[in-house]
C-alpha cells in the first residue's frame, strides 16, 4: 500500500516532462513534420532554465528562457528541413546532437549544483483522501500541463487552427492549392514543439530534479517521441501514456526501496523496456496506425 501511494503521489510529476514534450511533438507531427531532435531541445532548455534559476532569475523567467531556446533551436531545424528541403530524420538527429552539445557546454560549470524547486499546491478536501490523496498535491507546472492537455485536444477538435494543422499534415498540396501557407504553418508548429520541449527540459532541471547533471534528460526526449506513436497521434491517449511511463519510472524506485532483489540497472531501464514493448504492440496494429496516422508525415513539400 505504501508503494502504491508513493507511485500515485509522484506519477503526474514524473509524467510531466514526457507529456509537455510529447504534446509539442504532436502538434508538429500533425502538421506533417517529424522532428527527432526532442532530446536535444529538452537538454538545451534544461541547461538554460537551470542557469537562470541558479542566478536568481526565478522559475517564470527560467521557463520563458528555456522555451525561447527550444523554439529558436527548432527553427534552425525548420530552416534545414522546410526551407532547404533537407531530410527531416537527418536534420532532426543533427539538431538533437547540437542541443545536447550546447547543454553540456553551458552546464559544465554548474555540475552537481542545486536550486530551489517550486512549492506544491493541493486541492482542498481531495488531498486528504487515503491512498489517492497524493494525486491532488502537485506543483503549479503539473497543474498547467494537465490544463494544456484538454486545451490542445480542443484546439484540434473544434478550432480553425487545429483544422488547418491537420489539413497541412494530411494533404499539403490541397491546402496550398486553396491558398493556405503550408510552410509558414509548419514552421509555426515546429516552433511550438520546440517551445514545449524547452518547457519540459526546464521542468526536469528546476522542479522535478532541481539539480544539474550532464545528461540528466536521460532519454526522456526519445520516450516523448515514442509517446506520440503510442498514443496514435491522439491527445488523450498521449496523456495516459505519459502517466503510464511516469508510473513505471517510479515503480522501479519503489521496488528498490521494497528490497526487490533485482539489479538496479534493470529497474532503472524499465521505462525504456516498456517503451519497446508498447511500440512493438502498437506497430503490429496496422489498421490503428493507418486510421490515426498523418498521411504526409516526414515528407518534404515544395510550393
Amino acid at each position: 500500500m505504501i508503494a502504491v501511494e508513493f507511485i500515485l503521489s509522484g506519477m503526474l510529476a514524473a509524467a510531466t516532462p514526457f507529456l509537455l514534450a510529447a504534446l509539442g511533438e504532436l502538434v508538429g507531427e500533425r502538421a506533417g513534420v517529424l522532428n527527432l531532435g526532442v532530446e536535444g531541445l529538452m537538454a538545451l532548455g534544461a541547461a538554460v532554465a537551470f542557469i537562470i534559476v541558479y542566478h536568481g532569475g526565478g522559475h517564470a523567467l527560467a521557463f520563458a528562457g528555456a522555451g525561447l531556446a527550444g523554439a529558436l533551436l527548432s527553427l534552425l531545424f525548420a530552416f534545414a528541413a522546410l526551407g532547404l528541403q533537407a531530410n527531416q530524420v537527418a536534420a532532426g538527429l543533427a539538431i538533437g546532437i547540437l542541443g545536447q552539445g550546447l547543454s553540456a557546454l553551458f552546464g559544465k560549470t554548474y555540475e552537481s549544483l542545486t536550486v530551489k524547486g517550486l512549492p506544491k499546491l493541493s486541492v482542498p478536501g481531495l488531498a486528504d483522501l487515503p491512498v489517492v490523496g497524493g494525486l491532488f498535491v502537485q506543483d503549479p507546472v503539473v497543474w498547467l500541463s494537465l490544463a494544456a492537455t484538454p486545451a490542445i485536444w480542443a484546439t484540434f477538435a473544434f478550432t480553425k487552427t487545429g483544422l488547418l494543422l491537420r489539413a497541412v499534415g494530411e494533404n499539403p498540396k490541397a491546402a496550398h492549392s486553396i491558398g493556405y501557407p503550408v510552410i509558414a504553418i509548419r514552421v509555426a508548429a515546429v516552433a511550438f514543439g520546440g517551445l514545449m520541449s524547452g518547457f519540459a527540459g526546464a521542468y526536469a532541471a528546476t522542479v522535478y530534479t532541481p539539480l544539474w547533471a550532464d545528461g540528466m534528460i536521460a532519454g526522456r526526449g526519445w520516450i516523448a517521441l515514442a509517446l506520440v506513436v503510442f498514443g496514435t497521434w491522439l491527445t488523450l491517449r498521449i496523456f495516459w501514456g505519459a502517466c503510464l511511463f511516469g508510473a513505471v519510472s517510479l515503480a522501479g524506485l519503489a521496488a528498490q526501496a521494497g528490497g526487490v532483489e533485482l539489479p538496479s540497472q534493470l529497474l532503472a531501464s524499465m521505462p525504456y523496456l516498456v517503451t519497446i514493448v508498447v511500440l512493438g504492440v502498437i506497430s503490429s496494429n496496422r489498421r490503428l496506425l493507418k486510421l490515426n496516422g498523418v498521411a504526409s508525415l516526414g515528407e518534404p513539400f515544395k510550393p
